[in-house]
């Protein structure tokens, strides 16, 4: 990984101070059951107004609740809280019910209405832009991963919108492009000249494959490879659901069938149930797949050689670990420490497939 990146642990302390410095409550960005790792929640309309205009929050809803109980008039209210008497008088003619003021009745509305007219684009304020740089530069987030999280709380900024700030950030010298994950450049897929060379002992055909495992309609069906490092030298094992997207990363010190099947015990094991089919690709380092299957309890398929689009999950989740390790990394003095880091990354980073969830999410929901 990159030096200075940020560590999913970096990551909370990163939010947690960020999260200090906020002072306005209202709509929320990250839940703690899309984020787990995240301890507090992150509040969006502290990062989408711009200075001198914001929307009065479940708090301040609160502080008028119980003055306007205690008989104080509007002015007096407004001074309480540092807003102009109109500003009161304004919310309790909207969001109260014949001149019957209640919190949570009242910021419920506002809440809906604000959602409800939230269809124009927001102004690219401070606060939003500091979001938007942290997701690219510290949590690798593309601008559609970004637009997408974003509107999950009605904050509507386009991918484009963010594209063209990256694209102006470079032409001041900037460095923000050079977190895209193809550096604006179009993705080439991962050749498969060299696929299916080994010769396999017992393998069994895709097409013998169940045909729900093509329906992704489930958790459970796995793809497999191996991402080999600098002059084939040290290798990571990948596995990802296909239904979830969630990733299991393993470093290996070689690229051989005893390795893969160590990593397989230490690892995949624990999540054992976890497993109904895995699909390999035709390398000799799965020629040890039977006991894979023993270890697993799974049943193990072979995509066609030279067919790696039949293994089109795992082919894009290994571009994706190349965003961290790209070719000619030396992968023996790599740690697992990092290889965790990245899994962690990716599985909880939001995906447009899934609605903008994370792999995490998904697959704990299925568990």
């Amino acid at each position: 990984m990159g030096q200075g990146r940020e560590s999913p642990q970096a990551m909370r302390s990163t939010l947690y101070a960020f999260l200090q410095n906020c002072q306005t409550f209202g709509l929320f960005f990250l839940r703690p059951d899309d984020y787990p790792h995240v301890e507090h929640q992150f509040y969006m309309e502290d990062i989408i107004m711009p200075n001198g205009h914001s929307h009065l929050t479940y708090q301040q809803r609160c502080q008028i609740d119980v003055l306007l109980q205690s008989k104080t008039g509007k002015a007096e209210i407004g001074r309480q809280l540092g807003v102009d008497r109109s500003t009161i008088a304004r919310e309790v003619l909207r969001n109260g019910c014949n001149d019957d003021y209640d919190c949570n009745r009242a910021h419920e509305r506002a809440v809906s209405r604000r959602k409800t007219s939230s269809a124009t684009p927001r102004k690219m304020t401070e606060k939003l832009l500091w979001f938007i740089e942290h997701a690219l530069e510290e949590w690798q987030w593309s601008p559609d991963q970004i637009s997408g999280s974003l509107a999950r709380s009605s904050v509507m900024v386009s991918h484009e919108t963010i594209y063209r700030h990256i694209w102006a950030d470079k032409k001041k010298g900037g460095t923000l492009w050079t977190n895209l994950r193809h550096r604006g450049k179009k993705y080439n897929r991962r050749g498969s000249k060299m696929a299916g060379r080994g010769l396999i002992p017992g393998r069994v055909d895709i097409e013998e494959r169940p045909e729900i495992v093509e329906t992704k309609s489930r958790t459970g069906d796995w793809e497999g490879d191996t991402i080999v490092g600098k002059d084939h030298k040290g290798a990571i094992l990948s596995h990802v659901d296909r239904h979830s997207k969630y990733t299991k990363l393993n470093l290996l010190p070689d690229r051989t069938a005893k390795s893969v099947l160590k990593a397989c015990k230490k690892v995949l094991c624990a999540l054992s149930d976890k497993f109904r089919t895995i699909t390999y690709d035709n390398g000799k380092e799965f020629s040890g797949h039977k006991k894979i299957t023993e270890i697993l309890g799974c049943d193990i398929y072979f995509a066609k050689p030279y067919h790696s689009w039949q293994r089109g999950l795992n082919e894009h989740t290994n571009g994706l670990v190349r965003q961290y390790f790209p070719k000619g990394t030396d992968f023996t003095i790599l740690t697992h420490k990092q290889i965790q880091e990245v899994e962690d990354r990716l599985n909880h980073r939001p995906r447009k497939i899934l609605g903008y969830r994370t792999p995490y999410e998904v697959f704990m929901e299925a568990a």
